[in-house]
């Protein structure tokens, strides 16, 4: 749940909606987002606007989740390579999994 709630915070502070979670990243956002009231009352604390979910908005990459995972470091953020990815001894498909080019 912290990588997806780093993941919401960078994109919905840059507005950077070009950015996606990793698939194991994903369902955080969507526990979350079941929770309507709560989720609506974050997004508006945190940003000022709902962030909206669209499944399947974006294709993943490696260099697609690579980036996001650069600005969310760059945000200050820990990030949990096994859960995007990244991990320095992941092979692919293992760990990234997530379409063409990871």
């Amino acid at each position: 749940m912290d990588q997806a709630l780093a993941f919401l915070k960078v994109m919905g502070d840059a507005r950077a909606f070009d950015m996606t979670p990793s698939n194991t990243v994903d369902p955080g956002w969507h526990s979350f987002a079941l929770h309507t009231t709560a989720y609506a009352a974050w997004c508006q604390e945190q940003f000022g606007y709902f962030l909206h979910h669209e499944p399947k908005a974006t294709v993943r990459t490696r260099p697609l989740i690579g980036s996001v995972v650069e600005r969310i470091e760059a945000a200050g953020f820990y990030v949990d390579g096994g859960m995007w990815g990244a991990a320095k001894g992941c092979n692919p498909p293992a760990c990234c999994g997530d379409g063409d080019g990871c």
